[in-house]
């Protein structure tokens, strides 16, 4: 009987962690059940390197952007630079992009500045923004609402773990949640009681690896495998059939990522003219 079929919507496959193991990391993962995965480019410089594997397997997309702890040593992405890069078919979201304040509060401003390219890209592309978040609660609320007020956009909350405040706003403005493994981990009832409380149409699921695996692989690298041990977790406090949580978090991936899903559907038109 196969595996209920779910996605990792966020990894980073072109990480040194899984260098010359991408064909052995992709296996493991369609063992599981993870057919489709985003790979995440953080440092535009390195957006050849994460497009060329998003090109080599018919299951992974990708997305571009600039972290926040990458954009203080780093040139500022431009609009024009995300907007062209949008247009390859397998580039299907903006980001990651975000404020951090637990590593890098000295360079809150910069990270504001390049959050403001990322969200404007967003709407320009009508791709979803990806945001990280960690320690800046008020402050990326603040900005993501007033800029979803002077124009809307699409995002997904990446590795949400930030509080219930933050949860409610992002919910508010139309926004996904996105599950990590930190969820599986026993001390974060408080975490996995945000993820109950939302719309269960807004969930999503991911690694971020190669970090934050989950039970029970916790302590080792990550990989888009294990994706499948944080839904069984997730379905389990949610009282839901695993094959129906995979169902629904693969679905809202499509409805928010459409651009991925429409690239999975050609794959899959390619691979069935093949036989």
């Amino acid at each position: 009987m196969s595996l209920p079929s779910l996605v990792d919507s966020h990894c980073h496959l072109d990480f040194p962690d899984f260098a010359d193991e991408i064909d052995d990391v992709m296996a493991r993962a369609a063992a599981a059940g993870v057919t489709r995965m985003v790979t995440i480019c953080t440092r535009l410089r390195e957006e050849p390197k994460v497009r060329a594997i998003a090109e080599a397997h018919p299951g992974v997309c990708y997305a571009a952007g600039t972290h926040p702890l990458s954009a203080a040593e780093e040139p500022l992405a431009t609009l024009e630079e995300l907007v062209a890069l949008a247009r390859h078919p397998k580039m299907v979201g903006i980001g990651e992009t975000g404020l951090d304040y637990h590593y890098q509060v000295e360079t809150a401003a910069r990270q504001a500045e390049s959050l403001e390219i990322h969200i404007e890209a967003a709407r320009q592309t009508g791709l979803p923004l990806i945001i990280h978040a960690r320690d800046a609660d008020a402050d990326i609320g603040r900005t993501l609402s007033e800029a979803h007020a002077a124009g809307p956009f699409t995002c997904v909350m990446h590795c949400f773990t930030a509080g219930r405040a933050l949860a409610e706003t992002a919910l508010g403005l139309g926004f996904y949640l996105s599950i990590p493994g930190i969820a599986t981990f026993r001390n974060a009832g408080e975490i996995r009681d945000i993820f109950a409380a939302a719309p269960r149409d807004r969930l999503l699921v991911e690694t971020d690896s190669p970090y934050l695996a989950p039970v029970p692989h916790r302590g080792r690298r990550n990989e888009p495998a294990y994706t499948a041990d944080t839904a069984r977790a997730m379905a389990a406090h949610l009282e839901m059939d695993y094959a129906a949580f995979a169902a629904l978090t693969s679905a809202n991936f499509d409805r928010l990522f459409p651009k991925a899903a429409k690239a999975a559907a050609a794959a899959m038109a390619d691979a069935g003219s093949a036989v």
